[in-house]
């Protein structure tokens, strides 16, 4: 019952300087609806990462060249490249586990098809590159393991491609040429998107890994290796164990691979964008600390005008705690409201950023609890010395108070 009666008084108090109250808490309104826009947007982008990185397959383990010392210089990925097929291929059959296994080849081509012209990726793959990547054909089909065995003239082309070269046009049946040697479209990619680097998943061209390697790259090392566990906790297993077969077949040389799995690949992808969100938040939390310094000062005037209020008070039987309650609920009161008032500003303004420039917004329900309580954390900690100054006044000196 006390604390409801200190509570009214202190709404009745906060009422009767309604303005300078709304703008004392224009501070906590700012810096709480700043921190949940900006950590929306971080974690929008975020997820969007993470979703791309998802869409890449599930339980993913891709071999790299590089990551070799020689004569005291050491190297990264692609500056060395020494993985084979022969590699690829002893992965497969020497390591349990393995659902799914593709040898990546990868360039740069110009290719012509139906009077067009077009720089596009070529990929190399095997047969079971779809799966691995969890891709359909909306089109057509994918080329075949004998097509794989024999390095047939024949490819896949994702949508950006078909809609650039045959423009309408039926692509299956049709040849393309890549670097004057033609291939026959036998299936169209259903759309990918971009990934999280920005590029166009749908501008590729697949065919066979033979293919590649004997007519349009024509050199005997692969750009990579990609894997798929057949579940989420052997990748670890898997991982050490082919990292142990590709060094022992190196001989005990200085490893020229790495070997990353499909988690290591995504906390690197976010490290930044998690970055940025903590980097985002803690200027945006500046604001807050700002608001906290209002109320303080505001409770300090309010602690003045009041003087002979709180003389009155400790002449007539209240005790100091009671005098220190009731402004010290006075300043959380404030700083709740302009909490609950930042958190709708926070997320009203995350959907209009999204819906004025289409990023992507992901409001967390733990930023919205957390800066709730962190304005009700700077109510205490700012309100806590002028409701001290209020409740240590002498009554008489108090009542003398003009």
């Amino acid at each position: 019952m006390r604390l409801l009666n200190t509570i009214t008084v202190a709404l009745r108090a906060l009422r009767r300087n309604l303005l300078r109250s709304v703008l004392t808490a224009l501070g906590i309104i700012i810096g709480v609806g700043a921190v949940i826009a900006m950590v929306s947007i971080g974690n929008g982008a975020k997820s969007q990462v993470e979703g791309q990185i998802a869409s890449l397959g599930q339980n993913i383990i891709s071999v790299f060249p590089g990551n070799f010392t020689q004569g005291g210089v050491r190297g990264g990925f692609g500056s060395a490249s020494t993985l084979t097929v022969e590699d690829a291929m002893a992965i497969r059959n020497e390591v349990a586990g393995v659902a799914n296994l593709s040898p990546d080849m990868r360039d740069r081509s110009q290719i012509l098809a139906n009077g067009q012209n077009w720089s596009t990726t070529v990929q190399g793959e095997d047969v079971s590159y779809l799966d691995i990547r969890l891709w359909n054909v909306a089109e057509g089909t994918m080329f075949g393991d004998s097509d794989v065995r024999s390095g047939a003239k024949v490819c896949v082309i994702g949508k950006t491609v078909a809609d650039q070269l045959f423009q309408g046009d039926d692509p299956i049946g049709q040849t393309l040429r890549i670097r004057n040697i033609p291939f026959k479209v036998v299936g169209v990619l259903a759309p990918k998107g971009f990934n999280f680097f920005g590029q166009d998943q749908d501008d590729v061209v697949i065919v066979p890994y033979t293919s590649h390697l004997k007519r349009i790259a024509r050199r005997p090392y692969l750009n990579s290796i990609t894997i798929q566990a057949a579940s989420a906790d052997q990748m670890a297993r898997i991982q050490q164990d082919i990292t142990d077969l590709l060094q022992q077949r190196r001989n005990g040389r200085d490893p020229d691979f790495t070997v990353r799995n499909q988690q290591e690949l995504a906390e690197a992808a976010t490290a930044t964008t998690r970055t940025m969100t903590v980097l985002l938040g803690a200027i945006a939390g500046v604001s807050l600390i700002v608001g906290g310094i209002g109320i303080m000062n505001i409770m300090l005037v309010s602690v003045t005008e009041r003087t002979r209020e709180i003389g009155i008070r400790l002449a007539v039987g209240a005790h100091g705690r009671d005098v220190l309650l009731q402004f010290l609920t006075e300043a959380i009161i404030l700083s709740m409201m302009g909490g609950i008032l930042g958190i709708l500003l926070g997320v009203g303004s995350s959907q209009l950023i999204s819906k004025l420039n289409g990023w992507p917004v992901l409001v967390s329900s733990s930023a919205v609890i957390g800066s709730f309580a962190f304005s009700a954390a700077i109510g205490v900690f700012f309100g806590f010395y002028p409701a001290r100054k209020a409740a240590e006044l002498d009554p008489i000196e108090a009542l003398r108070y003009e």
